[in-house]
């Protein structure tokens, strides 16, 4: 049986690369399954761990994820890798737990607007479905993690702001479910650090004992500093994507995910150990470039490089 704290460990800051879903779930064109699967093994080889792989979800109205079970038979013989994937309704939570994966995810919204737009359901009825997906993952033999996202956790396209206490509240109604890990989503790019690093003391407050993510997007560009706000502030796993993939649907315009080279590299900076070598994860942007020539690529590290020695020393 899994624990938490093998995967994530208290204080640990752990890189999770979720491309592969969040980074997929818009896109016009997808990488083949053999595409996909060189994707995970350059990461793989670059020192990345953690990969969400995708979504349980009818596969003639989503082809780019009709390969997840591939995807998560080739994770389990990656020694030390972890896969989580999402189900968002009790079809495809039936479907994860048959499927063998590590970590189901599931979302709950800060936002009722949001909820019932999204996956047609109030709050209320999304924390049901939640209890429904503890109890299957728990009968399981395998017994895989259980991780929500809470998204529009700091602001919503639809309804606004949203209060902190709403968030806090809808944690602790998951963890009362028996929920492992949550992760507080910035869905459409409102939040700034400061915003950040408040509701990340409030939930370590809170759930003093809990691990905790972050997943940012960076549609107004601070989504790296939103990053170093959590990280300085308690969330110890921080999702990205390659070449920033990704999008929303209620956020028109947007950019993806924070770029995960440029994530690493701000690791880096910051002397925070991630195991993650950024020149071999560059290579996993030439899988992207070719599988995907028509979705955009970002990435400042990807532009400019890796610093260099100036040999001025001293100047």
């Amino acid at each position: 049986m899994t624990q938490v704290s093998d995967i994530y460990p208290s204080g640990k800051v752990i890189l999770r690369e979720v491309g592969l879903r969040d980074g997929l779930q818009m896109v016009k064109q997808h990488p083949t399954t053999e595409d996909k699967k060189a994707w995970i093994q350059r990461e793989f080889d670059a020192g990345v761990r953690c990969f969400e792989l995708g979504s349980f979800l009818p596969a003639q109205k989503f082809p780019q994820f009709a390969d997840i079970q591939e995807l998560i038979d080739l994770v389990g013989t990656l020694d030390g890798a972890h896969g989580s994937a999402l189900a968002l309704n009790r079809r495809g939570a039936e479907a994860a737990v048959q499927s063998g994966v590590a970590e189901i995810t599931a979302v709950l919204s800060a936002s009722e607007a949001h909820s019932k737009a999204n996956i047609n359901r109030t709050r209320d009825q999304a924390v049901g479905e939640i209890e429904f997906l503890v109890d299957l993952a728990k009968s399981a033999d395998h017994k895989p993690l259980v991780s929500v996202g809470i998204a529009m956790a700091f602001g919503c396209s639809i309804s606004g702001d949203v209060d902190p206490e709403t968030v806090l509240d809808l944690a602790a109604r998951a963890f009362n479910a028996g929920v492992d890990v949550i992760s507080l989503a910035d869905t459409v790019g409102y939040a700034g650090p400061s915003e950040v690093a408040t509701l990340c003391r409030a939930f370590t407050k809170a759930f003093p004992n809990r691990v905790f993510g972050i997943h940012l997007h960076d549609t107004r560009g601070l989504g790296l500093a939103n990053a170093l706000a959590a990280i300085q502030n308690g969330a110890t796993i921080i999702d990205g994507a390659t070449a920033g993939l990704g999008g929303c649907p209620f956020a028109p315009n947007a950019t993806g995910n924070i770029v995960f080279e440029d994530l690493v590299f701000l690791c880096q900076k910051e002397g925070i150990e991630t195991g993650i070598e950024i020149n071999g994860l560059l290579k996993v942007r030439d899988v992207v470039q070719n599988s995907m020539p028509q979705e955009a690529l970002y990435g400042s590290i990807a532009k400019a490089g890796l610093p260099r020695p100036t040999g001025l020393d001293g100047q």
